[in-house]
């Protein structure tokens, strides 16, 4: 009925049973590059807690949980749990998935300070690299915050609005270049915003602020817009499987293209807020610490005042 292209469409999707929890915990897979890339990263970050610890320094438990559990464990069950084997047969299953990559993750690993872990933990030569990436000019202009603004809420339309998300549909390697791109973008953005390392691109807290709020109505217009339209986002490939054994229980595509777009505009306005919280939580800690040093300020440049008004007497005093 749609020709050769969806039949290979078809075939290229394992068949899965109807969402449930325990279809959630039955359908993990080891996905080679989640699992490979979870593993090493999570590996090489707790290396770096031990080290720390070893020489006995300290590294708070909270970065550690960031990193590790909420930021790479989100990554991990996105792309390899039963909720990414059904992000190639769902569009809501793909949003999901894709508002966990594009925001969760990337402020999750912001929050876990890795840069700062590796800067106090890398022999000599490897800080001096890292130390040199961090300062060179490419660095400086791809965390260029209004350009890395623009890259983060022009990214999903690109994906969703070009020949990108049909292609990540039919190519594994397209697909989980598009779970990367998901992170990086996000981190690249955000990373500056809420992060605790010394990347370049930090801005001023009401800045960012605002650049947090501008995100907001860029997630509602693209989820309604997703919601409104008439053409289906990857139509052959979602049409094709209603053709075959999944289509006994598959909902109808733009009823499901319909709750896609209401989970982006509901999630990342959800997400929004957790933002929000943590910035302003961050924005206070930053005026008390501030606070503080302005208060220590303040009591040296009064202790040195005594000190002067004491030796005055001793210096205007006759001498025998």
């Amino acid at each position: 009925m749609f020709g050769a292209p969806l039949l290979v469409a078809l075939t290229a999707v394992p068949e899965v049973p109807e969402p449930s929890l325990g279809a959630f915990f039955s359908q993990w897979s080891l996905a080679p590059v989640p699992t490979i890339l979870t593993v090493w990263t999570v590996g090489l970050y707790l290396l770096g807690v031990f080290k720390l610890r070893a020489r006995g320094d300290r590294w708070p438990v909270g970065r550690t949980i960031a990193f590790v559990v909420l930021g790479m464990g989100s990554f991990y069950v996105a792309t390899a749990s039963g909720l990414a084997a059904y992000d190639t047969t769902l569009l809501s299953a793909h949003m999901v998935q894709h508002m966990v990559l594009s925001m969760v993750v990337p402020l999750s690993l912001a929050l876990g300070a890795p840069v700062t872990l590796a800067l106090r933990t890398l022999p000599a030569a490897p800080r001096r690299w890292l130390l040199a990436v961090l300062h060179s000019r490419f660095a400086r202009v791809l965390s260029f915050p209004p350009l890395a603004f623009g890259l983060y809420v022009l990214s999903p339309w690109a994906l969703y609005f070009t020949s990108w998300y049909d292609a990540s549909l039919s190519s594994t390697y397209v697909h989980e270049m598009m779970h990367l791109h998901l992170v990086l973008i996000g981190a690249l953005f955000f990373w500056p915003l809420m992060g605790i390392d010394p990347v370049p691109g930090r801005v001023g807290y009401p800045f960012r602020v605002l650049l947090t709020v501008l995100t907001l109505p860029f997630h509602a217009f693209l989820g309604v817009t997703i919601m409104g339209q008439t053409e289906l986002i990857g139509a052959e490939h979602y049409l094709a499987l209603r053709e075959g054994p999944m289509g006994s229980w598959l909902p109808d595509a733009a009823d499901d293209q319909h709750l896609a777009g209401g989970i982006l505009w509901g999630s990342g306005d959800l997400i929004g807020l957790v933002f929000f919280g943590v910035l302003f939580a961050q924005w206070v800690r930053s005026s008390m610490q501030e606070a503080r040093r302005e208060d220590r300020r303040l009591d040296r440049e009064e202790e040195r005042s005594r000190a002067r008004e004491a030796r005055e007497p001793q210096e205007l005093s006759p001498r025998p």
